[in-house]
Formats: C-alpha cells, sequence, structure tokens
C-alpha cells in the first residue's frame, strides 16, 4: 500500500492506526478486520471457574463481554490479566504442554470490521524476519501461532519438521508473513514505513486527532527513496516490539571496533572468516538467550570463550533455570558450561587460546569455555584486552578478539515526545520492557497518561508470542466500546435535532 500527505483539512481520518507490523501488530489486524471470538457449542474449559462464567452468555462474541469479571480466578505467567485470560482461551492449560483443544470458535463478521493501517519497517513479522535462521524458538510452536490458523498444519503443509515441538526464527517469521495473506490482511498493510512523528493536532473543527508521520520506501528510476507521508487517526496503537537499540554498558572503550552488540556482528566475522578455531577467545557478556547462542556459534566454531554475566549460576531469575532440560536440551547445556566451567578467584588463570579443544583435559568437561559469574565489564582497552571485576572489586584482565554485548535491548520510540518516557511506569526513566514498561490500564491497554494511544506486545513487558494476543483482545474491545458509545451519541444528537425541528415547525 502507498501512502501520500494529507492536509489537515482532509475529513479520511482513520480509527486505528498500528505502529509495528510484528506479531502484535498482525494479531490486532486479525481482530480489527471481523474475526469474531464466540464460544463453541460443544466447547469446554478445563478451569470450572472459567467454564461456567463462559457458559452464562454463550450467545455473546468474547468482545461483548466483561473481560475484567472474565479475568477473575484466572491465573498464569502474566502479569497482565487480559494476556492470561485470551491465553488460557487459546491455549488451556498451556504451561503442562497439554494439546487441549480450545473452547472458541472463530467466525468472520465484516459488519464489525474497524478500518485501520499497519505500519511497519520489513515485511509482515517484524523482528522475526532479521533473527537468526539456525536456532530453534524458545517457545512451543503453538505458543507461536496466531488465531485462525494453526502453525503445525502450516509445517506440514511446507513439508516441514517441527523439533522438539519447535521451529527456527526464519520459519515463524515465513508462518506470519503467510498469515497475512491467509487472512485477507494485505489491504491494511504498508510496509517500509519508518515512523518519524505521533503527535496530538488539532483540525479547523476543533477535533482532536493522532497525526502519523513518516517516510515509506518507493523504487524510482532504479532507486530506492523514501517518500514523505502523513495519516491522520482517532487512535493509535504502539506495537514496535524491543529489538530497535541494543543495550549498552556505558563503559570506557565501548565504542572500540571489536566491541560489538549483536549477535549478528558475530555471524558476519564467522562468514567473512575474521573468527575460527585460531582466532583470540571471545568474551560473551549476558546471560539471557541471545548470549546463549553466542556461546554454541563460537563453541561450534572451535573458538575459545570467555563468558561474563553478573548474576550467579544458581540464580532462579536466570532463564536458564526456568526451562525444561528436555524441551531445551542446547540451553541446558550452556547452563551446565555456565555451572561447571566456573573461573575460581585466586586461581591461576586459564589461557583458553592454548587449551585444546578437540578433548576434555584435566577433567574439563568443556574444553575453551571459562565462565565468570558475578562479573561486570569495568573497561575495553584498544589493544583487545577487557578488564573485568567480581563482587569484591577484583580485577581480571583478558585479552579477546571480539567482545560480544548481548544484554537485551531497548524499544525505539524517537518519533514520540522524549523517547515515550512520560508514558513509562517511572516518567523520570527511559523506558525499559522489562524494568520500565509503558504504563497502560490492565484491561484496555490504553496509555494511563495518553488517552487515544494504546501499546501492546513487548511495550508492556510481554515478551512472549502467546500472551501478546490478550494486548490485541482488550484493544478491539475498548475500540469498538468507543465507537459504541460515540454513534449512540450521534444518533441522541440527530434524535435531538429532529424534535427541535417539529417543535419549531409546529410553533
Amino acid at each position: 500500500m502507498e501512502l501520500y500527505n494529507k492536509d489537515t483539512f482532509s475529513d479520511d481520518i482513520l480509527p486505528v492506526v498500528i505502529v509495528g507490523n510484528g506479531p502484535s501488530g498482525i494479531c490486532l489486524s486479525y481482530l480489527l478486520s471481523g474475526y469474531t471470538p464466540y464460544l463453541s457449542p460443544d466447547g469446554f474449559h478445563p478451569n470450572p471457574i472459567l467454564h461456567n462464567k463462559l457458559k452464562e452468555n454463550p450467545h455473546l462474541s468474547l468482545f461483548d463481554q466483561d473481560l475484567e469479571y472474565l479475568c477473575e480466578g484466572v491465573e498464569g505467567r502474566s502479569s497482565n490479566p487480559v494476556a492470561v485470560l485470551f491465553d488460557a482461551l487459546l491455549i488451556p492449560d498451556g504451561d503442562f504442554g497439554v494439546d487441549c483443544a480450545s473452547p472458541l470458535i472463530w467466525r468472520h463478521e465484516p459488519e464489525r470490521a474497524t478500518p485501520h493501517l499497519v505500519l511497519g519497517k520489513g515485511p509482515p513479522g517484524g523482528a522475526w524476519h532479521a533473527m537468526e535462521g539456525s536456532m530453534l524458538t524458545l517457545s512451543l510452536a503453538n505458543w507461536m501461532e496466531l488465531p485462525g490458523l494453526k502453525l503445525k498444519e502450516w509445517m506440514r503443509e511446507k513439508r516441514r519438521n517441527l523439533r522438539n515441538d519447535r521451529a527456527t526464527p526464519a520459519e515463524i517469521a515465513s508462518y506470519y508473513q503467510h498469515y497475512v495473506t491467509k487472512m485477507g490482511l494485505e489491504k491494511s498493510f504498508a510496509c517500509g514505513t519508518t515512523v518519524t512523528s505521533v503527535s496530538r493536532v488539532s483540525l479547523e473543527s476543533g477535533r482532536s486527532v493522532w497525526k502519523i508521520q513518516g517516510l515509506q520506501k518507493r523504487a524510482s528510476s532504479g532507486e530506492e527513496i523514501g517518500v514523505p507521508f502523513s495519516v491522520y487517526a482517532e487512535n493509535v496503537v504502539l506495537a514496535t516490539g524491543t529489538h530497535d537499540i541494543p543495550a549498552r554498558l556505558g563503559v570506557e572503550g565501548e565504542n572500540l571496533p571489536f566491541v560489538c552488540h549483536s549477535f549478528w556482528e558475530l555471524e558476519a566475522a564467522i562468514s567473512s572468516g575474521r573468527l575460527d578455531s585460531t582466532s583470540e577467545p571471545v568474551l560473551v557478556v549476558g546471560a539471557g538467550l541471545t548470549a546463549a547462542d553466542a556461546v554454541l556459534a563460537a563453541h561450534h566454531l572451535n573458538t575459545p570463550v570467555y563468558h561474563a554475566f553478573r548474576r550467579p549460576v544458581s540464580d532462579p531469575a536466570l532463564i536458564f533455570n526456568q526451562l525444561p532440560k528436555l524441551l531445551y536440551p542446547e540451553y541446558h547445556k550452556v547452563h551446565q558450561m555456565m555451572s561447571q566451567q566456573q573461573y575460581k578467584v585466586g586461581e591461576a588463570m586459564v589461557n583458553l587460546s592454548n587449551q585444546p579443544l578437540s578433548s576434555p583435559a584435566d577433567g574439563n568437561c568443556y574444553p575453551g569455555y571459562l565462565s565468570f559469574p558475578k562479573h561486570h565489564v569495568a573497561a575495553f582497552r584498544p589493544d583487545g584486552k577487557c578488564v573485568l571485576e567480581n563482587e569484591g572489586g577484583i580485577q581480571t584482565v583478558l585479552q579477546v578478539s571480539m567482545a560480544l554485548v548481548l544484554i537485551g535491548a531497548h524499544p525505539n520510540l524517537s518519533f514520540l515526545p522524549e523517547h515515550g518516557g512520560p508514558l513509562a511506569l517511572d516518567s523520570e526513566e527511559p523506558v525499559s520492557c522489562r524494568r520500565n514498561p509503558l504504563d497502560v490500564d490492565p484491561y484496555t491497554y490504553e496509555c494511563v497518561k495518553e488517552p487515544g494511544m494504546y501499546a501492546m506486545g513487548p511495550l508492556v513487558g510481554e515478551n512472549f508470542v502467546r500472551f501478546l494476543k490478550g494486548g490485541a483482545l482488550a484493544i478491539v474491545c475498548d475500540i469498538a466500546r468507543k465507537r459504541s458509545k460515540k454513534c449512540q451519541e450521534n444518533c441522541t444528537a440527530n434524535l435531538l435535532n429532529i424534535q427541535l425541528t417539529n417543535c419549531t415547525l409546529e410553533a
């Protein structure tokens, strides 16, 4: 879809504009397009309290029910109640790995459709298209799917097999792109767009709306150019995800050429031959899944790895301590490495460059790897040295060929005033999906400090696809309620005008 500049006198104001075309934006578009969930006539939910509530109004769609009432008594692994509710309805007993059928059925009711526009930098699927293609996703396959299209069935049609009931990021990205086409959502998607500004404006009529400005990539004379566009909307939804800006340590030397902040830079070094089994060790900083992927990639290449992280290996908050071993064997292996191959302060420093990597030596189960729990980076030096420091202030200097700082990422909200800071739970701190998400109403996902603006997905702390779908449900219900209220007010005003006109004629 091609976008153009519209002047402030235009009456073509969309009810909803969604910024972000990842799974959050796609799911919201699906619900806004008239796809409506109902309780199936023979639907059953294993939670007896929820089942009885659903049976109270079986003729009503989920959109027409009291979400807050339905959420009561439903528990799950998200702090957002509607996310837990919708997840429980789509994947009953999902946490237990039970393949229990959803009690919902979906009906396409075009009369419910709300005109909307989805803006995204790349193809539908968002950041999934930029993720490394061979690693398996953390989530089980059915946790990654969107309503109306079973991921397993789509995989079978593509003659692909699921390993440990999991798919690769490349397969998930392809599924999301296919989903948009399959569900007929393409007409609402404008890809190749970068939003540069979202602001409130007043039209000459006095009406206050959102003005969304940006650039859309177009081909012109064999070159790609950015064409300015602007659109107006009654409501805007922030669904941008969190993979835009890598988090930084903020230490001396972090801008040196050998210090990198993304997994893709490791891949590029491997592909170009700059990194191989003869290289000096790689330093991986961080204890998340991306850091684990980097450890696995370097270890597979027989490149020595130093691995530094702030927490102790036994910390229950570490993601590795929350994953079932049978489902995630590769991450369990990294956790074993972190635990069994620890550097102990006071012992002689092991030079990994001189350590044989092909076979264990001296009881070393994972040669070529050494972890530094409860350490942080104090500085990077121009000669390729990295200074680590433990909790007691004791420093260790490592010679490395490359340092990978993989400690998370921040969302890019540069198109909002003050980068969206005033919308966060703590308006004095930068927006962080884990530590300082946007402050939204838990049952509508509308920003507490900005009516008419909604947020969903990682921006409100939902990092798993299975839970972001609840945000779409909450937003659609609230926007439908607003539109219904506005329609009733207009009908009342029109009726009043007719009555006044009749009174005037009778006089």
